[in-house]
């Protein structure tokens, strides 16, 4: 079967390759296990998020208050030996709340400078709690942390720790008084991810796990440095041919005028590359995440929602039948497949 990998690819010992991705699997399995001791049900929601952070982006968790979000970003960051701190978003709060400030310092003999007190950005896994509340300035201000991995403060540049991940909630239902997430913004998350109410089963765990005198809690499994060991192997996994070609397939019919009927009569822009390269990095995650040293096309229909939804926007015509844009990946991932 013919692969595409990166360039230096061909140079890896197979053997040793192989032996890092099993030692991957059994970390990751390892992490999997501890977040479901603290975590009941989401099995879905718990999967992409990793997958996410396995390959090295940002998610956006969208999802009615009181569904875990908080908990899961907690857990990911005790779980993941990441230093994790959280901001509360609000339509006050400003950049500088975010990526920090210079203050005036004064010395002994009367000499003053300025001196940089850096913000909660300046962490491994930043938990943006209901992101689509703060004004646009912070929004642009909190973009370039996600795009670029460093912050600009007075002219002076800052790097951020790595590795740095933004793990954004957003509530689906309140609307007023909050700024929509610019398309650009949307497109750095290499994930939206929906939670969903939880199974009678998984409800029921949690009545019983949370209301008692003990409640269980997260352990560290890997360390943040061995976390960016695996998000290289990610990089380094060849991808067999045909799920490039399904990738490109199924990204390229969700643009208008590609020759989709589907995309065509309800589409208004569609997703660009920035879509194919997270196909690309998630389902080499994904399989990891499952188990297997390779990715399949079934990796590329599990992900098609949760990478393109974000990425697209409906016409009049689709909001007037009232088609939805979950409606629409999915009939554009079984004319694909």
């Amino acid at each position: 079967m013919t692969t595409l990998a990166p360039p230096h690819a061909a140079a890896q010992d197979p053997a040793h390759m192989v032996a890092e991705a099993e030692r991957a699997l059994h970390d990751i399995a390892a992490a999997r296990a501890m977040v479901g001791r603290v975590i009941f049900g989401q099995e879905s929601v718990v999967e992409q998020t990793l997958v996410a952070i396995l390959a090295g982006g940002h998610a956006l968790l969208v999802g009615v208050p009181g569904l875990a979000k908080t908990k899961l970003v907690e857990t990911l960051g005790t779980v993941l030996g990441l230093d994790a701190r959280r901001v509360q978003f609000t339509p006050d709060l400003m950049p500088s709340d975010i990526v920090g400030t210079e203050v005036m310092d004064q010395d002994a003999g009367g000499r003053r400078s300025f001196r940089f007190v850096r913000g909660p950005v300046f962490a491994q896994l930043l938990m943006a709690d209901e992101i689509n509340r703060a004004s646009p300035r912070t929004q642009s201000a909190l973009l370039q942390s996600m795009q670029e991995y460093h912050v600009t403060v007075a002219g002076e540049r800052h790097d951020l720790p790595a590795p740095f991940h933004v793990l954004a909630t957003q509530n689906p239902l309140e609307q007023e008084g909050t700024y929509p997430l610019p398309e650009a913004q949307l497109d750095r998350f290499l994930l939206q991810v929906d939670v969903h109410y939880p199974s009678l089963d998984a409800e029921r765990r949690i009545l019983l796990a949370t209301t008692g005198v003990a409640e269980d809690r997260a352990a560290g499994v890997i360390s943040a440095e061995r976390l960016r060991e695996i998000q290289a192997l990610v990089r380094r996994m060849p991808v067999p041919e045909r799920v490039v070609e399904a990738i490109l397939a199924l990204v390229r019919s969700a643009r208008p005028g590609h020759g989709s009927k589907e995309a065509d009569a309800h589409v208004a822009w569609g997703p660009g590359p920035r879509a194919s390269q997270a196909f690309m990095t998630c389902v080499r995650a994904r399989a990891l995440y499952e188990g297997r040293l390779a990715p399949s096309i079934d990796d590329v229909r599990a992900l098609a929602e949760p990478i393109l939804q974000h990425r697209m926007a409906l016409n009049f015509s689709a909001r007037a039948e009232g088609v939805g844009v979950r409606d629409v990946v999915a009939a554009l991932a079984r004319a694909a497949a």
